[in-house]
C-alpha cells in the first residue's frame, strides 16, 4: 500500500519543513509515502470563500485516482488516540487498497464535491492548529503508527 498526503500550500517555515522532512525520511522505513503540496491559489481576493473552496477542491480531485482511499483531515471527523490510529492504518493494509490519500485542505475547508467523494474524515484534535503544523503532526502521527505496528520502541504505553 501507498500512503499519500496532500496540502493546500506550501511550509514556509524552515523549522517545520526540517522535521517534516526528518518523519518522512524515517516512513520510508515502513511504507511507500508521498507528500504531495498543491500551490496556494493566486489571486484569491476577488474569489468568495465558497469559489476559493471550490478551486481547492477541483485541484484536490485532481491529483486523485479514483481507486484511492480518500481521508479528510477535518475538524469534524473522527478522533482516535495513536494505538486507534495505527490499527486503522492496519485495516487499510489488510484490505489491499492501493493507495490511501489523506487530504489536509485550504484555509476554509473542502468543497462539497470533496466531501461526497470523500471515504472518511479524521480530526488530530478539538483545537485549532496552522495549515503548516497539521502537516508535522500528521506525519508524526503516521510514523508512530508504523512504529507501534512494528512494536517498536518510539511510543511508550
Amino acid at each position: 500500500m501507498n500512503i499519500k498526503l496532500i496540502a493546500i500550500g506550501k511550509t514556509d517555515n524552515k523549522n517545520l519543513q526540517t522535521l517534516i522532512e526528518d518523519y518522512q525520511k524515517r516512513l520510508g522505513h515502513y511504507i511507500r509515502f508521498e507528500f504531495e503540496i498543491i500551490a496556494d491559489l493566486k489571486k484569491v481576493k476577488h474569489l468568495s470563500d465558497a469559489q476559493q473552496k471550490e478551486k481547492e477542491g477541483e485541484l484536490i480531485l485532481a491529483k486523485t485516482q479514483n481507486s484511492d482511499v480518500l481521508i479528510l483531515l477535518d475538524e469534524n471527523g473522527k478522533q482516535l488516540d495513536s494505538v486507534a490510529f495505527s490499527n486503522y492504518l492496519q485495516k487499510y493494509m489488510n484490505s489491499g487498497i492501493k493507495t490511501l490519500v489523506f487530504v489536509i485542505g485550504g484555509p476554509y475547508g473542502f468543497s462539497d464535491a470533496v466531501y461526497k467523494r470523500a471515504n472518511g474524515k479524521l480530526s488530530l484534535s478539538k483545537m485549532t492548529f496552522s495549515h503548516q503544523m497539521v502537516r508535522l503532526f500528521f506525519i508524526e502521527q503516521l510514523y508512530r503508527g508504523f512504529t507501534i505496528l512494528k512494536n517498536e520502541p518510539y511510543h511508550h504505553r
